[in-house]
């Protein structure tokens, strides 16, 4: 906690907002998107799917394969807890919704589906998205996929199993406009994540990587992740990095408060 407080202070004396900003496709992403309320009718249809996992007190056994949980102190877990505690914040799920409508992603991969809440994020802000949504647990799966089909989602392809395994295959021969990071928190998994998914790559991809700041080697990931010759912008709004390989652009770093 105490790191990332440190982390926190840090990034707002250097972070800034759009006036900060000389870059035109960053300046239009932060007053336009960053800065634009959520869709209010978005939101209010988002909530009301969220409420489903909320109201479920089944209990399941949680297989983590990542750095197990900060918060839960067992793996059997009530859904409605890990949906409150664990599951994307109101924050991110509102910046999700709005990214996904801004840039009007339709190929999207999610690395890391857990209850399916940043997948409902996703969908309602693009409906008609096809989303391919990995999970390695697969008691979660499970809660995911009920929720999936209770809201009659279409082309949702979520697969369950080790990333090691089920990332290489679900990116063969496939290009993503937006793919989203939310596996396993440490360098070593993060950065494999990262080179695996390369391939993929168009010129208007968007990446998003979750909780960069977790720890020190995230932070460390993260660093990598923007010296990497294939990037050109990145976007730091402190509890996301945001990547882009627009070609056209000069090679930046943002930090903005959000």
């Amino acid at each position: 906690m105490i790191y990332l407080i440190k982390e926190y202070l840090n990034f707002k004396l250097k972070s800034s907002n759009e006036h900060g900003v000389h870059s035109p496709f960053v300046y239009n992403l932060v007053t336009k998107c960053f800065y634009k309320k959520t869709n209010i009718i978005l939101w209010e249809s988002f909530k009301k799917r969220k409420q489903q996992l909320l109201d479920n007190k089944t209990i399941i056994k949680v297989t983590d394969f990542g750095n197990g949980s900060k918060i839960f102190k067992t793996n059997n877990r009530q859904v409605s807890k890990i949906a409150k505690i664990a599951g994307i914040s109101s924050r991110k799920a509102k910046l999700l919704i709005r990214l996904v409508s801004y840039f009007k992603t339709n190929n999207i991969l999610e690395i890391g589906t857990s209850l399916g809440l940043s997948t409902l994020a996703i969908k309602t802000a693009n409906k008609n998205a096809k989303i391919t949504t990995l999970e390695g647990c697969l008691e979660t799966s499970k809660v995911a996929k009920d929720l999936f089909n209770k809201n009659n989602f279409k082309n949702i392809d979520l697969i369950t199993g080790n990333f090691k395994e089920t990332l290489p295959k679900s990116i063969i021969n496939k290009q993503f406009d937006f793919i989203y990071f939310d596996g396993n928190h440490n360098k070593k998994a993060t950065l494999n994540y990262f080179e695996t998914c390369l391939p993929t790559i168009n010129n208007n991809a968007v990446w998003v990587f979750d909780d960069i700041y977790w720890s020190h080697e995230m932070k460390e990931a993260w660093l990598e992740i923007k010296k990497h010759p294939k990037v050109t912008v990145t976007v730091d709004v402190f509890y996301w990095g945001i990547v882009f390989f627009r070609k056209e652009q000069a090679k930046e770093h943002f930090k903005i408060r959000v």
